[in-house]
């Protein structure tokens, strides 16, 4: 007696292949912080949940061609979905969101940033695409189902049912997961990578329609949050207008992190120039300073510095928001006779920049046609840093006095090219070339900076101007961890020395000065434009801003990060831990209840829920465009 074997539909064994293959890469490919088994389990099953959603569609196509078709094609695209965000995640360690994808004019100029990024092994990612797309053409009458209507309602009712089941236990791991949009990780996590694009697509959707309904009356919760929490006693620092009417001579450091401050590799220093000015008499080095960027790095530090408001978790808000109405630091010290420009000698339409820099206020930007590349002085991401700024003087001569000019260098960019001719300190030696080359690149950047430092001394720039230097954003993601406690000689990366990582250098440098020193307090790129107003000694009544002077006694408590996260003087807060800021230690665990323990972790709560808040306002003010509501001008 023959018995017919039973088949097993296509759709199914593209969900299990799938969902193995997106598990594994969940699994070792994404440095995902997985705290209990539950989730783990979560973790486990949330791939095949969302397979089995997409695929068992194909059930409804009545011709089995389409339904094969469906499977075929939805197997590839969501292959290379997950390829795109293996590949981003390399670098930025995070998710693609929906206004990135917006960014693709900057995607010209990544050039070998990509592929570097690419690995040969990542082809293992479509074979389960090659299996399916074999399968569904030559075992297509094997594979195909035709299911009665009350078969694909099953098969339609099942997969809802396993997403209900993934999102009970989420919530159940997670409450109030889905108030934690800002952390892709936790999303990703918890409802997988499609679910989470799903939900992106739908944040983004709310967010579009923000600026058509707001009218201004949302300005009222915003202002009465920063009064009460934000800004300090009208009683100005002591630093109040010591830079009155000197040029400011900004620099972004690309890439630059303090962890290389004060330190060897290879029995050599990294930054001798820059140590040498955390010691300066003229010099305020701030040693405990965060970078608060997101997805836009570069200019989302910009963002912050000119604005204090915070950038976007989604995306970029020079890309997302370039037209908004904006109070930033160029216009408001143009009421004092400022002119400004910025100096960068790359694309300037890469991060959307002509229509934002317009839209702060600057008069000029210098891009890379304002200076001589060619392919002996270039090099990665185009001119190398000692050119760049040697080019740049006759700008500065240039420019109307007094002037803010912003300079953005180049050459520590990943992945941290540089020619041999440039090197003068050896590569380290790890498992990481982006680690290993990131030292020469450093030092690089240091020497050519010191050598500004002689050029602006030569044409008499210097006594008469601010010079301040701040790295931009971190060069070496989490990816590199393994290296990384390498070279600090930790047995591994910890959440708490990963937000400590966070850290870039900050030199306030007053010429003539006399009186700098080490500065130890938590600070953020946040606090940059209250604090240089107030060297300058200009008073800002009526600003929208969520930073403060860094010189001022009576200031916020805490810096928050971008995904949330935020250091505070004793805590440090992130993947649901509260870290002692000093010890690296949690303060509390969940068996913990000793009344101390529990004091310091509500600490942490409120001081979460003030972080959460606080980036919300500021997340309205630029959805809603909200700043176009308000009279800036100042009563004659």
């Amino acid at each position: 007696m023959n018995l017919k074997r039973p088949k097993l539909p296509l759709y199914v064994v593209a969900s299990i292949l799938f969902g193995l293959k997106t598990y594994l890469v969940y699994r070792f490919m994404f440095n995902i912080e997985l705290e209990n088994v539950m989730q783990e389990v979560i973790l486990f099953i949330n791939p095949f949940v969302s397979a089995f959603l997409i695929l068992a569609i194909s059930v409804w196509f009545k011709k089995p061609s389409r339904q094969m078709k469906y499977i075929r094609y939805s197997v590839f695209i969501t292959s290379f979905i997950v390829f795109a965000n293996l590949v981003f995640y390399r670098q930025f360690t995070d998710f693609i969101t929906i206004p990135q994808l917006f960014m693709g004019s900057n995607m010209s100029d990544l050039g070998s940033s990509i592929l570097t990024l690419i690995k040969p092994y990542d082809l293992l990612l479509f074979v389960d695409a090659a299996i399916i797309w074999y399968l569904s053409k030559k075992r297509q009458d094997e594979m195909v189902v035709q299911y009665q209507r009350s078969g694909k309602v099953f098969a339609l009712s099942i997969s809802l049912l396993l997403l209900a089941g993934n999102f009970f236990l989420a919530e159940m791991e997670r409450p109030q997961l889905f108030t934690r949009g800002f952390d892709r990780e936790y999303l990703v996590k918890n409802i997988g990578l499609f679910n989470y694009h799903v939900y992106d697509i739908v944040q983004h959707s709310k967010a579009e329609t923000q600026r058509v309904f707001a009218d201004g009356n949302e300005l009222v919760d915003i202002m009465d949050y920063i009064n009460e929490n934000v800004k300090i006693s009208d009683e100005k620092s002591e630093m109040f207008g010591v830079a009155e009417g000197k040029n400011v001579i900004w620099i972004n450091a690309e890439s630059l992190q303090t962890f290389v401050i004060n330190n060897e590799v290879n029995g050599e220093e990294v930054t001798p120039f820059l140590n040498q000015l955390t010691q300066d008499e003229d010099t305020y080095y701030f040693e405990n300073f965060y970078e608060q960027t997101g997805q836009g790095n570069t200019s989302d530090s910009e963002f912050l510095i000119e604005n204090s408001l915070y950038p976007l978790s989604r995306g970029a808000v020079f890309f997302t928001h370039g037209g908004n109405e904006y109070h930033g630091t160029p216009e408001i010290i143009k009421e004092e006779g400022y002119t400004s420009s910025v100096l960068h000698a790359n694309n300037g339409s890469f991060w959307n920049r002509f229509q934002m820099y317009d839209s702060l206020g600057f008069d000029l930007f210098y891009d890379e046609t304002a200076y001589q590349v060619t392919d002996e002085n270039s090099i990665g991401w185009g001119l190398k840093d000692k050119p760049f700024f040697e080019q740049s003087i006759k700008y500065l001569q240039s420019m109307e006095e007094p002037y803010y000019a912003k300079f953005i260098t180049l050459t520590n960019h990943f992945p941290f090219e540089l020619d041999e001719e440039d090197q003068s300190i050896d590569a380290y030696d790890s498992n990481s070339n982006t680690l290993n080359n990131y030292f020469p690149a450093v030092r690089y950047m240091d020497e050519a900076l010191e050598e500004f430092f002689s050029q602006l001394k030569a044409s008499g720039l210097y006594e008469d101007s601010i010079i301040v230097i701040m790295g931009d954003h971190i060069g070496i993601s989490a990816n590199h961890n393994k290296a990384m406690s390498m070279y600090l000689d930790k047995e591994e990366i910890t959440p708490y020395d990963q937000v400590q990582l966070q850290k870039v250098p900050l030199f306030i440098h007053i010429p003539g000065h006399g009186e700098g020193e080490v500065m130890s307090d938590v600070a953020g790129q946040i606090d940059i434009k209250p604090t240089m107003l107030s060297l300058l000694g200009i008073e800002e009544d009526n600003g929208v801003y969520f930073g403060n002077d860094l010189f001022s006694d009576n200031r916020k408590e805490y810096i928050a990060l971008r995904n949330g996260d935020f250091i505070s003087e004793k805590y440090i807060s992130t993947v649901g831990i509260c870290y002692d800021r000093q010890t690296g230690e949690p303060v509390a665990t969940d068996d913990e209840t000793t009344s101390d323990k529990g004091q310091e972790e509500n600490a942490c709560s409120l001081i979460g829920d003030k972080v959460q808040t606080e980036l919300q306002h500021s997340d309205d003010l630029i959805y809603g465009d909200l700043l176009r509501f308000l009279d800036f001008e100042k009563e004659e």
